[in-house]
């Protein structure tokens, strides 16, 4: 046999040993094309606050205080997915969840080494609205973009504590993720970052009883919330 024969046989069979490879049986192959669809999300939620301080002194003491949050716990995030088909590659989506969370603050006199920690639970219902952009599917992934709006109302806050946050918040989401198709169900590893759009600081403190943590809450002038969260979508 000729050598360039011999190569070029190899060389075919090479291609469809490599064919065969890449197109894989596909799991749940109209699965995407369902008017709509629920599922369930579960994961994992890091909240922040974007503050302005106000530099304000105490009319009492003189002292000045600045604060900010110097790191982030993680709280639990869990709700449900409910999905309408809107064409090969778009779906309107909502996906009603609770966020269980909390804010560490960190506040530092001027003049001084002085420090005062105190946090701030806050447990979101979340209500969002998305669409969600897919790519072309490759065998059993797909990943896709979201962006859309969502409201918020928090069931945690406490009074008489040296921040308090309004209940009511509102803003605009971005995020990506991958549907990874299983025989009978589609696992979704999703991150999603919040951009809130109100001033969440409550400038009226006539619930404080011991007047002496005033200054905290006057110290800042504003604060935005932000949040980034990583769940598993299961649909």
């Amino acid at each position: 046999m000729n050598p360039r024969s011999f190569v070029l046989i190899i060389g075919i069979l090479s291609c469809f040993g490599l064919f065969g490879q890449t197109q894989k049986v596909k799991n749940q192959p109209y699965g995407d094309q369902r008017l709509y669809h629920f599922g369930l999300t579960v994961g994992m939620n890091f909240q922040d606050l974007i503050l302005t301080n106000s530099g304000l002194a105490d009319a009492e003491t003189g002292e000045t205080w600045y604060g900010g949050i110097p790191g982030y716990s993680p709280g639990l995030t869990v709700g449900l997915i409910a999905d309408l088909y809107l064409n090969p590659y778009m779906n309107l989506r909502s996906s009603p969840v609770i966020h269980f969370g909390d804010k560490n603050f960190s506040f530092t006199q001027a003049a001084s080494t002085e420090h005062y920690k105190t946090s701030v639970r806050s447990n979101y219902v979340t209500v969002p609205i998305d669409i969600k952009f897919s790519s072309m599917r490759l065998n059993n992934f797909r990943p896709y973009l979201l962006t859309g709006v969502y409201a918020a109302l928090d069931l945690g806050r406490k009074k008489d504590q040296p921040v308090l946050l309004k209940p009511l918040d509102y803003g605009f989401e971005l995020g990506f993720g991958c549907d990874f198709y299983l025989p009978i169900i589609k696992v979704c590893p999703e991150i999603k970052f919040c951009f809130g759009l109100v001033d969440l600081l409550e400038k009226d403190r006539s619930d404080l009883t011991e007047k002496a943590l005033l200054k905290y809450s006057q110290s800042l002038s504003k604060g935005t919330s932000r949040m980034i969260v990583f769940t598993f979508n299961f649909e």
